[in-house]
């Protein structure tokens, strides 16, 4: 079958570290940390008090204050970083087939906000049922897709996708084979979450799985450190613009790389916990290689999906010492979720983006929060973590790793696009 190639025209992000693209990769070449103290609602009975929220973020600089309303903050988040990624690719809408424009968006957990705040009213309530007219289309996860498909007028395939930590990936992955099958020149593709709220903490805190270092909160993603105790929730969106390179070209659009495949796999193994031989992990970074034509060598970067909990950040840190055992000298691995967060259903968007940039500027950001005294024993001394400050670096080709709760896996391969 005679694929198309896929290029990345425009990029868009809201994120704990900047409300959009270029404030967020300067924090992360910094080495920022996005996390604070709670600020929108009271956690002071919570085990964990802290999270990388987004910060100074002001909708109606998009939408007015009736539209805001009937839209939960994980589709607010949705819109602006499809409102940047859409500006930053400067299409001419109307010489645009919208037929063979589309959108795929993923979201882990979708409107939870909303969802929380209903329950909370009807509980609290005199039994009489008085529901918002828009709960449903602000809770279910598809409704960003859909907004930003009638925002833009985009006809083409219109869904999401939900797979836990690696929804955004998979939905990039899907936009990926709509463009490269010929069945569209457009496809708008990332994720968005607004889980920071007593269901996402209080959950999360139930299976143990934050950090709850309320006293040292700036330093409390650590991934790869012996003394990790479990991952901060982060939140906000990334969006990519994916074009076929032939289109992008004809119409003169600015290209940033080239996303040249994807690996899907599943664990198989447990609802919560990797497969800690990283088996999974391990085949779905051999199969995005092997869809983009990437040789082992060729890799430069893998953005990890590295979230700081003790069983994930072995696992996969194992999964790649095996996949490039030869190959380990020049392939240098980092977690931007030091410093983001883990922002959930709309990580793999956000680290995708990291990919993209790290390749247009030859930079690798790092992962913060490291000592020297604080050494995982386990992680094989071989692997180039950068830690605490940024390396410059040819980047040629890069990996995004995601996983997610269920045992699902998502990989995607970015490569450099010479003229």
């Amino acid at each position: 079958m005679n694929l198309k190639k896929v290029v990345i025209t425009g990029l868009g992000v809201l994120s704990p570290l900047g409300n959009d693209t270029a404030s967020t990769w300067k924090a992360m070449l910094q080495g920022k940390s996005g996390a604070a103290p709670v600020t929108h609602l009271d956690v002071s009975n919570f085990r964990t008090q802290f999270a990388c929220e987004v910060k100074n973020f002001d909708i109606s600089l998009l939408l007015d204050k009736k539209e805001a309303r009937k839209v939960d903050p994980f589709v607010q988040y949705a819109l602006w970083a499809a409102d940047e990624a859409m500006r930053d690719a400067a299409f001419n809408m109307e010489k645009e087939d919208h037929n063979r424009m589309g959108c795929i968006w993923g979201s882990g957990m979708g409107g939870v906000r909303s969802f929380q705040d209903s329950a909370a009213e009807w509980a609290l309530g005199d039994g009489i049922p008085r529901f918002n007219p828009f709960i449903v289309t602000k809770l279910i996860s598809d409704i960003a897709a859909g907004h930003i498909s009638i925002l833009y007028g985009l006809k083409g395939p219109n869904y999401a996708t939900n797979s836990a930590c690696s929804s955004s990936s998979h939905a990039i992955a899907d936009a990926f084979n709509q463009i490269r099958l010929g069945k569209a020149d457009v496809m708008i593709a990332g994720g968005s979450e607004a889980a920071i709220e007593a269901m996402g903490i209080g959950g999360f805190n139930a299976m143990h799985a934050l950090s709850t270092r309320n006293d040292d909160y700036l330093h409390a993603s650590r991934p790869f450190s012996k003394n990790r105790d479990g991952f901060v929730l982060g939140e906000g969106a990334a969006c990519l613009v994916l074009e076929e390179e032939q289109h992008a070209r004809a119409r003169g659009a600015k290209i940033y790389a080239e996303l040249a495949g994807e690996g899907m796999t599943a664990d198989a193994y447990h609802i919560t916990a990797p497969d800690p031989n990283g088996e999974g992990a391990g085949r779905v970074m051999r199969l995005a290689m092997e869809d983009a034509g990437i040789q082992l060598g060729e890799v430069n970067y893998i953005n990890a999906h590295g979230t700081s909990t003790p069983l994930g950040d072995i696992a996969e840190l194992n999964a790649i010492s095996h996949v490039f055992h030869d190959s380990l000298d020049h392939l240098y691995i980092s977690s931007t979720k030091s410093m983001t967060g883990h922002l959930l259903g709309a990580a793999g968007a956000l680290e995708a983006v990291v990919c993209v940039l790290a390749i247009r500027d030859n930079i690798i950001p790092p992962t913060i929060n490291h000592a020297e005294d604080d050494v995982d024993d386990a992680i094989n001394p071989a692997l180039n973590i950068v830690f605490n400050q940024a390396k410059s670096t040819r980047v040629d080709c890069a990996l995004s790793n995601t996983f997610g709760f269920g045992g699902h896996n998502a990989c995607l391969a970015f490569r450099r696009l010479e003229c």
